[in-house]
């Protein structure tokens, strides 16, 4: 957890029963629109991961693209988008994962890295890690090597993120909620 953790986690909105009954969103919405706290959000990726000599930083479709576009800024490497099936316009690879209601599938150009590259894979929340896996086989896949994975938020009682490390890939998350919170 980062050192700004629990301060990022007390901004962060949670709306009760959305999208349906019994289901507690976490609304990031409220941690982007303050700006102080978006800036040690950006901080707390910027603090971890300047030294670890990243080539890219992939960001999976939508909301990781919010954080991993300003990370990769921030330390100078180059900016990779995860994308939904068929919003990429060249040649790519693309992965498909289980969702509790069906299949989804992510894509990746696949020009998208060097072989050896080290990657640093982002997404918003880790719930069921179903598209971070799905994202991080494209990864290997294409070459490149996942340094971390990393979030925002992660969801422990979900099974995601231990799913992930039982994948041999290393999870990062600046706050995390329980279902009762």
């Amino acid at each position: 957890m980062s050192i700004y953790g629990d301060y990022i986690k007390s901004v962060i909105r949670t709306v009760p029963d959305w999208p349906e009954q019994g289901v507690n969103f976490r609304d990031i919405t409220p941690l982007l629109q303050n700006s102080a706290a978006f800036r040690k959000l950006i901080d707390s990726f910027v603090h971890r991961y300047q030294e670890m000599n990243l080539d890219a930083i992939a960001s999976i479709d939508a909301r990781g693209f919010i954080i991993g576009a300003p990370l990769a800024y921030e330390l100078g490497c180059s900016f990779v988008p995860v994308r939904k099936k068929g919003k990429l316009p060249f040649k790519t690879i693309s992965e498909t994962y289980t969702l509790e209601y069906g299949h989804s599938e992510v894509e990746l150009h696949s020009d998208a890295f060097q072989k050896g590259d080290r990657i640093l894979l982002m997404d918003d929340l880790i719930a069921t890690g179903g598209t971070m896996l799905a994202a991080a086989n494209l990864i290997q896949r294409s070459g490149g090597h996942v340094v971390e994975t990393a979030t925002i938020i992660d969801l422990p009682e979900l099974g995601g993120s231990q799913k992930i490390r039982d994948a041999g890939y290393s999870v990062f998350a600046v706050c995390s909620f329980t279902e009762d919170e």
